[in-house]
């Protein structure tokens, strides 16, 4: 376990960012999507049996009332690390939701405004294959709760008591034991739950693929690529704990992305030592290593052209290690989520430090946030109006200017 990094320059960097989905993935998953909307549950267990989610006979629903016994069944210490956690993503979850106002403003002729609405159904996916993951579950339904919406279900493969105990505790209504794109689509078609205005959570491939393949017709979150975090550090950093948080994201899977981004070759050289000496130690350290064989070391020349490429690449998780971490915060503008400083360990965010940790990767940040409440909310706008002479005239100009006469005609009906 050498602990050894490819050292790369800023432009090889940005060239090896991929796509989320590749073309056969997208085409394989299509096929089950739309075997699951024409067979519905019998096309749900053949896939569910055929990639190991399900045992012939056992049930894929797992109902409120069972999931609220696994809460029931746990012991002391999982009853109170749950209640605690829960307690710190609602609080989060809540203070984003008193910051979304609903809007009421005077326009020329009336008032108009938005109100933020929540989604009426959300499908909420947590993976269960290499480990099951609970935290997600939590991260996926209580801002969703928070939000308002009326109806929750969970989708996770082989889940365990914690993970059923977690969907009890966030307030899910119910969940299916299966996994992959057939989970996907159950979700959005309502094959074994109330289909879904809205599907999310993170996933495989597989899942990612039935989502982009479903976006339009059922809404989704976002398309997530494997875990990747980048590192900012300079000459102060501590090279374990610098060390420690890239381990933290290449134990997810192989194709987890952890990336150093530094302007010191012996900030490299400490780096990697760190690596080499926590993984000979690390229970996961065949899946870390795999990882780290195709993650990076990126050498630029200083801490600014470090700022301008941690933009580019948009990643999921920013951390910065460096002697003024608030300083280069404020002049950062694209990630998932930042760690600012050496003692925020991106893992506390993963467990529930507050904010969520399902976001953006493959440079996805560039263009949309994280899942919040704000995911579960539309901001339905509307008009009412008082003197509608004031706009009528103007209305009807700008369709005849188009060509569209009945819209002329139904402003100044108004006039």
């Amino acid at each position: 376990m050498t602990g050894r990094l490819r050292v790369v320059g800023p432009d090889q960097a940005l060239r090896e960012r991929n796509s989320p989905v590749d073309a056969k993935t997208l085409e394989e998953a299509a096929i089950i999507v739309e075997d699951v909307r024409g067979r519905g549950e019998a096309a749900i267990r053949d896939h569910g049996e055929r990639f190991g989610d399900l045992n012939p006979g056992e049930p894929v629903v797992i109902d409120s009332e069972r999931l609220g016994d696994a809460l029931a069944e746990l012991d002391s210490h999982e009853r109170t690390l749950l209640d605690r956690t829960t307690g710190r993503i609602r609080a989060f979850a809540e203070e984003q939701r008193s910051c979304l106002l609903d809007l009421d403003v005077t326009i020329p002729g009336g008032r108009a405004g938005h109100r933020w609405l929540p989604v009426k159904t959300t499908g909420a996916y947590a993976p269960g294959g290499r480990h099951p993951l609970p935290s997600s579950v939590l991260m996926t339904v209580i801002p969703a709760r928070v939000a308002g919406v009326a109806t929750i279900w969970v989708a996770s493969p082989r889940p365990t008591p914690i993970t059923l105990a977690a969907a009890a505790i966030s307030g899910a209504d119910g969940l299916l034991a299966i996994g992959g794109a057939q989970a996907i689509a159950a979700l959005a078609f309502g094959v074994l739950s109330p289909a879904c205005d809205l599907v999310i959570g993170p996933g495989n491939r597989w899942v990612t693929a039935a989502k982009k393949y479903l976006f339009g017709e059922v809404g989704i979150d976002g398309l997530a690529g494997p875990s990747e975090i980048v590192i900012i550090a300079d000459a102060t950093a501590d090279a374990s704990r610098v060390a420690s948080d890239l381990l933290a994201q290449a134990e997810h899977d192989p194709d987890a992305l952890p990336i150093l981004m530094t302007d010191s070759r012996q900030v490299i050289r400490d780096v990697e030592k760190a690596l080499a000496d926590q993984l000979a130690s690390l229970p996961t350290q065949g899946v870390a290593s795999s990882a780290l064989e195709g993650g990076a070391a990126i050498l630029v020349d200083d801490m600014d052209q470090a700022v301008e490429l941690g933009d580019r690449l948009a990643p999921e998780h920013l951390a910065l290690h460096v002697a003024d971490a608030e300083e280069m915060a404020v002049r950062l503008s694209a990630y998932g989520s930042l760690f600012v400083g050496a003692k925020s360990a991106e893992v506390f965010a993963d467990y529930g430090a507050g904010p969520n940790h399902v976001l953006p990767t493959g440079r996805g940040a560039r263009f949309q946030s994280g899942l919040s409440v704000a995911t579960f909310l539309r901001a339905s706008t509307w008009i009412t109006m008082s003197d509608p002479d004031v706009i009528a005239k103007d209305a009807a100009d700008l369709a005849r200017l188009e060509g569209l006469e009945a819209h002329a005609r139904a402003a100044e009906l108004r006039m």
